[in-house]
């Protein structure tokens, strides 16, 4: 998919850039596999604000997306068409059965109208297909990537992002994923081939503030120019210092590369390599 430019009659559509959405073949979502998505605007069921920055943003549908692919084993389906989907940064693809069951799949790169996929041990390691890693040769881009068998993929479901699977020894598939991290993985987890498609994403320049807000995203003040009753890095006449030994939250609590992960958390044992090139002791 590649990025179109736009002409600037106002200064923010100078450097504003956006998809073309060349890979888009079907503009229409399939009503059956539409919910609707209630707005929360970060506030948990008391009515208290637990992740800031939220709120307004386009009405949009949620698209049931099948990241189990464990239904159909052995049944082909065929790609009708290929979807934006407003909830996510990948795009999506309809695919229907032979029986006539439809479902959504991440659209992997490469994948198009016409296209046969299908799910199980027996299917072809082949972009769109979903098989358990045992199946899979070593060295092959896959994403969708379950952690517990079953549950359905949790791992590599971004836009233009693929894990290569290593090695696989044992009941363990070691797998490299975007960040660099090593990780082992259950061997009969399932993954699907290839990469995720709408790979030119990450070049999108947002361009303005309103189409932020358009995503349902608010405004975001730093410490430093508020107050100090709102903020422990406020205060101070003109630019100033945080007055701190380390940057914090605005409740006080160390902030910007503190590390929180528990160091005695269970799954600790499968990561051979950390993102940053360290080995977990």
């Amino acid at each position: 998919m590649g990025i179109k430019t736009y002409n600037p009659y106002t200064p923010s559509r100078r450097n504003m850039t956006g998809s073309d959405f060349s890979e888009i073949t079907k503009t229409v979502p399939e009503k059956s596999l539409l919910v609707s998505l209630q707005k929360n605007s970060g506030r948990n069921n008391q009515g208290k604000i637990t992740v800031r920055h939220r709120g307004g943003g386009s009405r949009r549908k949620y698209r049931i997306i099948d990241f189990k692919r464990n239904k159909k084993d052995g049944i082909p389906a065929t790609v009708i068409g290929i979807e934006y989907d407003p909830n996510r940064t990948a795009n999506i693809a309809l695919i229907c059965y032979q029986d006539g069951t439809k479902s959504y799949i991440l659209a992997p790169d490469g994948l198009t109208d016409g296209m046969k996929v299908m799910n199980g041990p027996e299917a072809e390691v082949r972009v769109g297909n979903c098989l358990p890693l045992e199946n899979i040769p070593v060295g092959t881009q896959v994403h969708n990537i379950e952690l517990y068998p079953g549950k359905g993929g949790q791992l590599v479901r971004s836009a233009g992002n693929s894990a290569q699977l290593m090695a696989k020894e044992g009941k363990y598939a070691t797998l490299r994923l975007p960040s660099g991290e090593m990780r082992m993985v259950p061997i009969i987890c399932r993954a699907t081939v290839g990469i995720v498609g709408n790979t030119d994403h990450n070049l999108v320049k947002i361009g303005k503030a309103g189409r932020k807000r358009h995503m349902g995203i608010r405004p975001t003040v730093r410490g430093s120019v508020m107050n100090p009753n709102d903020h422990p890095h406020g205060g101070g006449e003109g630019k100033t210092g945080i007055g701190r030994p380390g940057p914090s939250t605005p409740w006080g609590k160390p902030a910007l590369g503190l590390k929180t992960r528990k160091k005695n958390k269970a799954s600790n044992k499968l990561i051979v390599r950390r993102r940053d090139g360290r080995a977990l002791k």
